[in-house]
């Protein structure tokens, strides 16, 4: 293809480098080389310059700018499994195709939300906070006492490949016990997964419930006071899904009172804006985004969308399209 007719391609954020050496073999490709969040008046004028925009979760795609008079975007090649942030509606009546990068996350996905787990039972992330601030006063038997998660039962709400991977890792790190809500139940897991149609049941139930469910209307502040009332006071809640599951004023409070024992989290409804209450509870275990956070999972997140806007550039089908 002659380089004057090669599509334009616009990367909001930085990439690994290697996926976007790639990208510069086939298109006019232009990265925000700053890194940082693009102002909705840059992504806007993306629309009108690029064939197309490869956004993150953290880009907000509204119907404004998908129906300005100069749009030429004809691809949101999304960064990530999530598209909550993209007016789907409006990106199908502007006959634009959206895809996105999922299964290639489940394992990183579920070894960060292990980990939460186990720094929010063991304390961990307290025990650090107290040693660089020079406050650790030396080895007693009763410093920061956690709890031991051998056995115990861990609570998946949702369960797809990601809820699936990480069940099979704490079955096989820590013996715990599996119970599960979703909309059906799963077939031929392999892990003695118990189906639970109630999910008040399995929050009363569970020590550790690890939130595993998309975001959307459906699933906005799913866990709030009252459910958070209905677990156990030695609870621990894990979010790696989506920030808007999880109300977080009521769950600060829950974790400041002891409602529930502890919380880890990876996402958050105004990220990458923290509730200050959350930021002010030392049972809370909070990580800045980190669950797809490895070189290999990011660089096939990468190697997905090259794939996508190649089938797309070429007139085949896309193999990830949303609409």
């Amino acid at each position: 293809m002659p380089s004057l007719e090669r599509p334009t391609v616009l990367l909001s954020r930085r990439w690994p480098p290697s996926v976007e050496a790639e990208l510069r073999t086939r298109y006019h490709l232009t990265v925000n080389d700053d890194d940082r969040p693009l102002t909705r008046q840059q992504l806007a004028e993306a629309m009108a310059r690029f064939d197309a925009v490869c956004p993150t979760v953290s880009d907000r795609i509204d119907a404004d700018m998908l129906n300005r008079p100069d749009r030429r975007v004809k691809i949101l090649a999304n960064y990530g499994a999530g598209f909550e942030h993209i007016d789907l509606e409006a990106a199908r009546a502007a006959g634009i195709i959206v895809t996105n990068t999922p299964d290639v996350l489940t394992d990183a996905t579920a070894e960060l939300a292990l980990l939460l787990m186990l720094t929010a039972s063991r304390r961990t992330g307290e025990g650090e906070r107290q040693l660089r601030a020079g406050e650790w006063s030396g080895w007693r038997p009763t410093h920061l006492l956690g709890r031991s998660l051998r056995g115990r039962q861990l609570g998946l709400i949702g369960f797809g490949r990601i809820a699936q991977a990480t069940a099979k890792l704490a079955v096989a790190a820590l013996g715990m016990k599996i119970a599960y809500h979703s909309r059906r139940p799963a077939t031929d897991v392999g892990l003695a997964a118990r189906y639970m149609p109630d999910l008040d049941d399995l929050l009363a139930s569970s020590d550790v419930v690890s939130l595993h469910c998309p975001g959307g209307a459906q699933t906005h502040h799913l866990i709030e006071r009252r459910r958070l009332a209905l677990m156990k006071p030695s609870a621990i809640l894990i979010n790696t899904a989506r920030g808007t599951v999880v109300n977080e004023a009521d769950l600060a409070d829950a974790l400041k009172h002891g409602v529930i024992a502890a919380a880890g989290l990876d996402v958050y409804e105004g990220e990458p804006q923290i509730d200050a209450h959350l930021l002010a509870q030392e049972n809370a275990v909070l990580l800045p985004h980190l669950g797809s956070a490895t070189l290999e999972a990011r660089t096939a997140m990468g190697n997905k969308v090259v794939a996508n806007l190649d089938r797309f550039f070429a007139g085949d089908a896309v193999i990830d399209q949303v609409i």
